[in-house]
């Protein structure tokens, strides 16, 4: 649809109609606008940040290079977490690797399992129990359970037959799909030994 070519004097709306440009609200127009200009400046933040990891990692994996061939190791893999930092201490980046999980239908399993143990419990369940049991069991907008609710659910120690069979099979659902590779960057805050995070993500800028 995008590559049609629209007659002068129209553009094209969301579902692929040509509208006269006269037909156009000036609120439309100027909302189009805005939108458009952002999705630029973003789609070039994101490519700013994908070549900032590239040379990143490059850079690192340079440096540990160098300091093999100083002592005649011959350096492999890219795998290891690595910290460097500036000579005066006031930077320092982090190079982390960490495994990408999923869950498999055994999560399922433990789901019910769970719910079985809150239903015997009844209002034996404390409130935090019930908001960890929760926000683990309950997938994100993409269908997804974040790895950091079920690691939370798993370090509540609970003397019950059906909870640890329960937990059993959560930890038995966690699979390893792949490796996640992190870069950090952090400035030391001033006359301190504390390092603060320099934020590359929008949530927290």
């Amino acid at each position: 649809m995008s590559d049609l070519i629209i007659p002068e004097g129209f553009v094209r709306n969301a579902v692929g109609h040509l509208v006269p440009v006269d037909q156009v609200r000036e609120q439309d127009k100027l909302r189009d606008q805005v939108a458009a200009e952002l999705a630029e400046a973003a789609k070039k933040l994101h490519l700013d940040l994908k070549n900032f990891k590239k040379k990143s990692l490059g850079d690192i994996a340079d440096l540990i290079s160098i300091a093999g061939e100083r002592y005649g190791v011959q350096m492999g893999g890219k795998k290891g977490n690595v910290t460097i930092t500036t000579y005066d201490g006031k930077y320092k980046v982090v190079r982390s690797h960490a495994d990408r999980l999923t869950f498999t239908e055994e999560m399922e399993v433990a789901k019910v399992m769970v719910y079985d143990c809150i239903k015997t419990w009844s209002k034996g369940a404390d409130n935090h129990l019930l908001a960890i049991v929760d926000r683990t069991f309950s997938p994100n907008r993409n269908g997804q359970i974040k790895t950091s609710d079920v690691l939370d659910l798993l370090r509540l120690e609970i003397d019950d037959d059906t909870w640890k069979a329960a937990m059993k099979a959560v930890k038995d659902s966690i699979l390893v799909s792949g490796i996640a590779v992190y870069i950090r960057v952090y400035e030391r805050v001033n006359g301190t030994d504390e390092y603060r995070a320099i934020p590359l993500d929008l949530a927290v800028v």
